[in-house]
């Protein structure tokens, strides 16, 4: 890795900015947002059967603008039924995002939040110092396994928190995506170091969980990428390859080999002079 080049996640305003233009992009949250409307109730059709209230864990929830979906369909499913959602998340500006949406969103006054500022290890070790084994209804954890250092056993963990009727979902890059493409070819040459990736359902079976996987089509705008100089382009550059200001700071041939492997079919499609990125995504249910 060049010495100039680092990740994107150390600079935390161009990060936000890059997610800000990828969500802008692509079809992330639409086809997330399809997922939670069309499969998610069924999912959740038993979790609070016969329950007075019902416990969610977010892990890495962001700011909210999924959970508040995924609670919308649990308020739906169990109406007037209290729920507990407490938030695991290590940034201050996304909890602080959180609250404000929270407040902006009608119709929340049978839901108590707490939120917790840390990351899912050190929610772990902090229950574990309590001896504390509180037990959810459901948990969630959506686009940040990535970000843990052992995926495995942080799954294993939550899974051993589920009741006997709980499901945990797990939203992550699908094997089919683009992103599977570029970052096991490329992750070592980039500032990748801390990026966890690999076959998540190849570990579930080995673990011997029971799961059910859905496909969730998506696609980005990337045509950006390719036009010199573009602002834009280059802070989904940066948010492709994880790396900050990737297009200043990569060597050349770097640059030129992932403009080029952009372009392939593993990794993208050609359309009314347009490139689109394979943004797939997998959604995992996890049963007890």
């Amino acid at each position: 890795m060049a010495s100039s080049m680092r990740s994107l996640p150390s600079d935390h305003s161009r990060y936000l900015e890059s997610f800000r233009l990828f969500l802008e992009n692509s079809t992330e949250h639409q086809c997330m947002l399809e997922f939670i409307e069309k499969k998610l109730p069924g999912i959740i059709s038993s979790i609070g059967n016969g329950k007075s209230a019902i416990n969610i864990l977010s892990v890495g929830g962001g700011s909210g603008e999924i959970d508040l979906q995924i609670l919308s369909q649990i308020q739906a499913k169990y109406p007037g039924v209290t729920i507990n959602n407490e938030v695991i998340e290590p940034n201050d500006e996304q909890i602080l995002s959180y609250k404000e949406r929270v407040a902006k969103t009608p119709n929340l006054e049978n839901i108590k939040f707490t939120w917790h500022k840390e990351t899912s290890s050190e929610y772990e070790s902090r229950m574990n110092e309590k001896k504390e084994f509180k037990k959810w209804d459901f948990i969630h954890m959506i686009q940040m396994l990535y970000y843990v250092k052992d995926i495995p056993a942080t799954i294993q963990y939550f899974h051993s928190l589920l009741e006997a009727k709980a499901k945990l979902l797990i939203i992550l890059v699908s094997g089919t995506s683009g992103w599977t493409t570029l970052w096991k070819k490329y992750g070592p040459r980039l500032s990748l170091n801390d990026l966890c990736f690999y076959d998540i359902e190849e570990r579930l079976s080995q673990i011997g969980l029971k799961y059910q996987v859905y496909e969730l089509p998506s696609t980005m705008d990337i045509t950006n990428c390719f036009i010199k100089g573009n602002k834009e382009g280059e802070l989904l550059l940066d948010f492709l390859t994880e790396t900050c200001y990737f297009s200043k700071t990569a060597s050349l041939d770097l640059k030129n080999e992932i403009m080029e492997e952009l372009k392939k079919p593993e990794c993208s499609e050609e359309k009314d002079g347009k490139v689109f990125f394979n943004n797939n995504l997998s959604a995992i249910v996890i049963e007890p």
